[in-house]
């Protein structure tokens, strides 16, 4: 093997940070010079703007000086013409065929019946948590009118790459593929739609994003029971829903709603979490049931549904959605323990 072609085999170690495939793969590697003990590397990039470029140049320079013989390497960049983006998107999601992303995936639509519950801070802790323990997991915000998720996540002032038409990246953060309506406008921009117009936003992003292979997809619904989670319930009956709930009565009645609804659709109802279940003091150390006890776990009996557990009324959470950092990967921190335990539960109820 001459030198060439042992730079070329070393790039093969070498991912796209976003596709998650190895630049030889993806046909990325434009020319290859070589002069003495010195390298340059010519990369097409989907768009010259790509914000993970000099990502790939570091883990280029990092793989090929493993090489002995080759003391410097610098990397050049290109862009793909407009009929290497189509061969790419082939490659990725095949030839203009619009298939189903999820087919070995888990679907997981979280509901709560009502807004208030925190809903969208358990989807977002819950797919961290997932995340740690090796799964690989994404996050469709389909509350596409009251979007949180980009907030909670840390991730509301990005935008997802544009490839080509038919073809965007999602973003990514700790390790899970996320995108909400939130990361496609502009700041506060309302947005007044009716449910037909809706689907066509989530159907979007479900076949025009490339999700790669995921082990599971958690699609955090707007509260309520109606079109939009009906239609999405419909559009992907392998769909398994969890609801979230609060100990208060009122909560515990409408997530039985969303229950009814999902035994209707014929969508397996995948668990139960109490969300807010209890407060504990800081000076006498006692939990306090603020908003009452007990009411999730009489929810999952009533609909036969494993209770995976509750989660307790915490600053620290609320903080980090606040800020947009999320604890519940780190199973060091008392929310990362809770949520570790949840996930695990969740993974075994396969």
């Amino acid at each position: 093997m001459d030198l060439r072609e042992r730079v070329l085999e070393s790039l093969k170690n070498v991912l796209d940070p976003e596709i998650k495939k190895n630049l030889v793969e993806l046909n990325m590697i434009k020319d290859i010079e070589i002069s003495g003990q010195n390298v340059l590397i010519t990369v097409t990039l989907t768009t010259m703007g790509c914000p993970l470029k000099d990502k790939i140049r570091k883990d280029i320079i990092d793989e090929v000086k493993k090489i002995e013989g080759i003391e410097n390497v610098e990397v050049a960049y290109g862009e793909m013409t407009k009929e290497q983006k189509q061969q790419l998107i082939q490659k990725l999601q095949g030839k203009g065929e619009r298939k189903n992303p999820f087919i070995n995936t888990r679907i997981i639509a979280v509901g709560s019946g009502k807004g208030g519950v925190g809903k969208s801070t358990v989807t977002a802790n819950l797919a961290a948590a997932m995340s740690s323990l090796g799964y690989k997991v994404g996050i469709i915000d389909a509350d596409i009118l009251g979007y949180s998720i980009p907030q909670i996540m840390g991730i509301n002032k990005e935008k997802p790459t544009f490839i080509e038409e038919g073809i965007i990246m999602p973003i990514e953060k700790q390790g899970v593929k996320v995108i909400s309506m939130g990361n496609l406008l502009e700041r506060d921009e309302p947005l007044i739609w009716r449910g037909p117009m809706l689907g066509q936003v989530l159907s979007q992003f479900i076949y025009d994003f490339y999700w790669g292979e995921l082990d599971y997809m958690f699609i955090d619904l707007p509260p309520g029971t109606g079109d939009v989670p009906l239609s999405l319930m419909q559009s992907l009956p392998k769909a398994e829903i969890l609801i979230i709930t609060t100990p208060q009565i009122t909560a515990a009645s409408v997530a039985k709603r969303l229950g009814l609804m999902a035994a209707k659709t014929n969508n397996e109802i995948v668990g139960v979490i109490e969300n807010m279940s209890y407060f504990i003091c800081d000076n006498c150390s006692e939990k306090h049931f603020i908003f009452g006890k007990g009411e999730g776990e009489r929810l999952s009996a009533e609909l036969n549904a494993e209770y995976l557990g509750d989660i307790p009324l915490m600053t620290s959470i609320r903080e980090g959605s606040d800020k947009g950092n999320i604890l519940a990967g780190d199973t060091n921190t008392e929310i990362g323990q809770i949520y570790n335990r949840i996930a695990k539960k969740l993974g075994h109820l396969n």
